[in-house]
């Protein structure tokens, strides 16, 4: 009797275990066939000039619906970690405007990115903290102590890919609410500025010149993101000062 216990207890761990890592399964084979199928070859900056006049009139044709469409497909992109964020945000100011297309890539990557945050969470986060020792704990009170203005740092420096500052705080505890407010907040100056390059495609278009997105972020643009990353980390550092003086008094 108690070997049969066993077996359903374990089946049910192991039942548990494959459910909760089926979303993860999921996300990561429509990245590998992502690239298997050569979808990469077709989302590319060539694409938008060749498909430019058809992009164009299924948005005065179909208004509102072409918007949720590009914002649905832009949080499918996140949420599968496809590399075509800066290609989607460019679309979204060509087609949208600047401030228009900025709020639906803003929508879009933080719904994506919620997704994945969720996923990894549930599949992955307890799992992790289980196996890694109490030093992830501290570093996740470390974290949890500011999550909102590191999240912000994090999302604000382009350096970092945004998978990456997608699964981190999954791993490290940072609150739901917490997560979508700064990666909302986050997210929209660089939003801003690939989406105010991508309201200038059209004039590019016309006159058949060249287009880099590597010219997007200039040094000047890098280092105002870099700027409002240090006032983001501000309240960090000055919580971080005044815990280290109650320390020594």
């Amino acid at each position: 009797m108690q070997l049969n216990d066993n077996k359903k207890e374990t089946g049910s761990v192991s039942g548990f275990a494959i459910g909760r890592l089926l979303p993860v399964v999921l996300l990561l084979a429509g990245l590998i066939l992502f690239f298997v199928l050569d979808l990469d070859h077709y989302v590319t900056f060539e694409t938008i000039r060749e498909q430019r006049h058809w992009l164009t009139s299924q948005v005065t044709e179909f208004g509102i619906f072409a918007v949720m469409v590009f914002v649905v497909a832009y949080g499918v992109a996140v949420a599968f970690s496809l590399p075509v964020g800066l290609l989607f945000s460019l679309t979204g100011g060509f087609l949208f405007g600047e401030w228009l297309g900025t709020l639906y890539s803003v929508i879009g990557a933080t719904l994506g990115a919620t997704v994945l945050f969720m996923v990894a969470r549930s599949a992955l986060g307890d799992p992790l903290r289980e196996r890694a020792g109490p030093w992830l704990s501290k570093v996740e009170r470390g974290f949890a102590d500011n999550a909102l203005s590191y999240l912000l740092v994090l999302r604000l420096i382009v350096v970092f890919p945004f998978w990456v500052v997608n699964l981190v705080p999954a791993f490290l505890g940072v609150p739901l609410g917490t997560y979508v407010l700064g990666t909302f907040i986050g997210v929209i100056p660089g939003a801003f500025v690939i989406n105010l390059a991508g309201a200038g495609l059209g004039a590019i278009f016309d006159t058949g010149e060249a287009f880099s997105p590597a010219n997007v972020f200039t040094p000047e643009i890098i280092g105002a993101l870099a700027g409002l990353a240090i006032l983001a980390l501000l309240p960090a550092l000055r919580g971080r000062w005044k815990a280290r003086r109650r320390d020594l008094s």
